[in-house]
Parts: structure tokens; C-alpha cells; sequence
């Protein structure tokens, strides 16, 4: 689907059905089958029990919204993660495995996958949209590539899509986090056929591709036990100081309302309720009710400064404190991707011991290039093996879909333990 889409979709759609308040769940052990139901699985946090990647709930599902009728099964699970400050949350998503049996090297492998920009609300969740509460999911054939190629897929829908929660979007501790668990959880499903030895690939476009890559930097670190073997990200906004800029006042300023909020979300001590006007209120809210398109068409054309109180520019909000110093600037900043990262035994905080494959699209409207195009930069001079691709000959959303051969086919490379160099510069 092409941009001018896109944009005509949204300006006619917004979906905000309601959603039933569940009761918490209390602590449980690990499923001894999947036979929760879908409320259990999206209950509000209750008491939060087990380690990282710890299973909570599951049930089958059949993933409507996943084309070529690959024999597979599918579960929706309820994990434990932690969020950026350590403390353990549940997150949903989806793990899906081929009935065929597996004839590459080793044990079956799986694909963590994160979708792209999907909305807040959270009736929005790809764990639901592909089990058919259909939105506007856009991301069932990069899961069915996967699976044909005879890959396990466990696609998590992030935090926060769970009752009484917020997605906390483009928070890259939270995003990175809940893709490794999901990695975790998914060698836990009952009766499932995953292996502790098969090997992980990353992989995510747009927030998806900003998932992934945090996912890369956080691996080392937070779940060494797993054997990742590569990470492929499109699409990036590597710096939301840059792309906000690009967004604010544009035709997707729909992203950057999504920011916002969920900078809220993760930040809670940053100054907020007070700079918002009566159309900042209105426009949290709305944020939380839509799905993408619904988002798109609520802000198209919208400017941040229309939403507070004294009319402040980004630039203006991000220097507003919270009382322990921390600016929005600050916030923003530390979701930046490429910094302090290295190989392993660099000493870096983030140790990168497997290759990238990172791409966009060569008339890419969204994300600017500059942002793509520095993230590649910083992981080439970080030492991390790096293909980069900007020549696919699509915008943003297209570029998603024409890359999914390309995508599937790098990670299969990997899985079958393929040397590349990449193609980082030599000065």
C-alpha cells in the first residue's frame, strides 16, 4: 500500500471499539496447557510472578490474517518482561510454528519479530489483529514468509496492550526487552516443539526496525543464554529528536501524537497534565481509542504546540524538567540507537556480537534519511558487520512489503551459519 493510501485510508477510518474491563489475574505458575481464555490473556498486571520470558498464559489461535494456509500452530501467549526502570510486566504476542518438519541445520529456528506502527489503543495488538480483530494490520505476509521458509515466529505485540496499560511506544528498553522474552516464551508453550539450542534472528520494521535494533544492543547483556545470529531492521528512526521534527505538523503527525503519549507512559515524573490544553486532553485520549489509520486521520496536519497550554515548540519542550532533572530532551535521547554500542569485548554498554542487516526505502516520506542513514553509520563505526540497503524502490510502508524476500532470505543466511562482511565503508 502506497503513502497517498495510507493517508486517503486514514482520513476515512478510525476504529475505536470498546473494550471490556477484566479482573487482575493473581500470581499463577507456568501453563500446564493453553486453555486461557482471551481475557486472561489481556487481564490487567495483577501480581507479576516468574522470571524474564516467563510463561503466564496461553491459548490457540488460528491466524486469520496470515495468507497462504500454512499448516501451523498458533498460540497467544502472556509473558513476564521488565520495563526500562526493572520492574516485571506482562506482555502478549503471538508464537506461530510450521507443522512441516524442519529440514535446515540444528533445531527449528524462530524469528522475534516486532510489527510496525499498529496505534495505541488496544484493540490495536498484533497478536489480536492476526487472530482477526481485524484493524489494519499490514504485517501477515512478512509472518507467513516466515513461516514458509520453515522459521518459527515469535512476534510480540510490545507492552501495554493489556487492560488498564499503555503501549509505551518507541521506548527502547521496553522494546527490546519484550522481544528477547518473547524468544524466551516461546520454547516454554505446552506441548510446543521449540529447543533451547535453535537459534534467534531479529527483525522488525519501522517501530518494528527501532524494536529490533535495541533488541540487538540489549541481547548481550539481558539474555546471553540466547543464540542470536543476526538482527534485520527497516525503516528506522534512529533519532526521534529528527524524525519528531519531520513529522510535527505532516500528514503522519499521527506517529508523533503516539510518541508522545507513550513517552508519558514510560516518563510518568515529567511534567505533563499541566501543559496540556482542553485539545491536548482530548487528543491523549484519542490517541488511546484509534488504531493506525484511526490515528492518522485524527492528527493529520497537527502541530505539537497546538496541544499545550503556552503553545511550546519541541524544542521548547524538551528542555522542561521533572524534579530529579530529567528533561523531556533527556528522555528522547536515551532512545537514541548506534550509542555506546561495540563488538564484544569492546567494553561498550551495548556488545553486538552478530551482524545487521538494515534497510529503508530510496523514496522513504516518513523517517528521514539522515536518521537511517547515521544509525548504519554508527554501527559501521562501531565494528558491527552491517548491510545496509536504501534502494528499494518504495515510501515507508511499501518498502515494508517489497524487502520481505530480501528479509527472510538474510536471515535464513544466517541460520544456515553463512559468513557476511556486510558492505560498511573502508575509511
Amino acid at each position: 500500500m502506497k503513502a497517498r493510501t495510507l493517508i486517503a485510508s486514514a482520513a476515512a477510518l478510525a476504529i475505536a471499539p470498546a473494550l471490556a474491563v477484566v479482573t487482575a489475574p493473581a500470581a499463577q505458575a507456568a501453563p500446564a496447557a493453553c486453555t486461557a481464555s482471551e481475557a486472561d490473556v489481556f487481564a490487567a498486571p495483577g501480581s507479576v510472578s516468574g522470571g524474564p520470558g516467563e510463561l503466564l498464559a496461553c491459548r490457540n489461535v488460528t491466524l486469520t490474517q496470515v495468507p497462504g494456509n500454512i499448516p501451523m500452530r498458533a498460540v497467544q501467549v502472556r509473558y513476564v518482561s521488565t520495563d526500562l526502570n526493572g520492574k516485571k510486566v506482562p506482555v502478549t504476542g503471538t508464537v506461530a510454528v510450521p507443522t512441516a518438519r524442519w529440514t535446515g541445520q540444528g533445531s527449528r529456528p524462530t524469528v522475534a519479530f516486532n510489527p510496525g506502527t499498529l496505534g495505541i489503543g488496544r484493540q490495536c495488538a498484533f497478536s489480536k489483529q492476526l487472530a482477526g480483530a481485524y484493524q489494519d494490520e499490514y504485517e501477515g505476509e512478512q509472518v507467513a514468509a516466515f513461516l514458509k521458509a520453515g522459521f518459527a515466529v515469535a512476534a510480540t505485540d510490545g507492552m501495554g496492550y493489556i487492560e488498564g496499560l499503555t503501549h509505551p511506544y518507541m521506548i527502547g528498553a521496553n522494546a527490546g526487552h519484550s522481544l528477547l522474552d518473547i524468544a524466551r516464551a516461546s520454547r516454554q508453550v505446552p506441548g510446543g516443539t521449540l529447543t533451547a539450542d535453535g537459534k534467534i534472528a531479529i527483525s522488525g520494521y519501522s517501530e518494528g526496525g527501532a524494536a529490533s535494533l535495541w533488541a540487538s544492543q540489549l541481547a548481550a547483556s539481558y539474555a546471553p543464554e540466547l543464540k542470536v545470529v543476526g538482527a534485520a531492521a527497516g525503516g528506522v528512526p534512529g533519532d526521534l529528536k529528527l524524525t519528531a521534527k519531520q513529522l510535527n505538523g505532516g500528514a503522519f503527525a499521527g506517529f508523533l501524537a503516539d510518541a508522545v503519549v507513550g513517552l508519558h507512559e514510560a516518563y510518568p515524573t515529567l511534567p505533563f497534565d499541566e501543559l496540556v490544553n482542553d485539545n491536548g486532553r482530548s487528543a491523549v485520549a484519542d490517541t488511546k481509542k484509534y488504531c493506525l489509520y484511526g490515528t492518522l486521520a485524527r492528527f493529520l496536519g497537527a502541530r505539537v504546540e497546538s496541544f499545550t497550554t503556552k503553545g511550546y515548540s519541541l524544542d521548547q519542550l524538551y528542555a522542561l524538567k521533572d524534579a530529579n532533572g530529567l528533561s523531556w530532551g533527556d528522555a528522547v535521547e536515551q532512545q537514541k540507537l548506534g550509542v555506546n554500542i561495540g563488538r564484544p569485548g569492546s567494553g561498550a554498554k551495548y556488545q553486538i556480537g552478530f551482524p545487521t542487516y538494515q534497510y529503508r526505502g530510496y523514496f522513504e516520506e516518513i523517517i528521514p534519511h539522515e536518521t537511517e542513514e547515521e544509525t548504519r553509520r554508527l554501527y559501521c563505526k562501531a565494528g558491527i558487520t552491517t548491510q545496509f540497503n536504501n534502494s528499494y524502490p518504495g515510501e515507508h510502508l511499501l518498502t515494508d512489503s517489497i524487502a520481505i524476500n530480501d528479509v527472510t532470505s538474510w536471515i535464513g543466511d544466517r541460520f544456515a551459519g553463512k559468513f557476511t562482511f556486510g558492505n560498511c565503508p573502508l575509511f
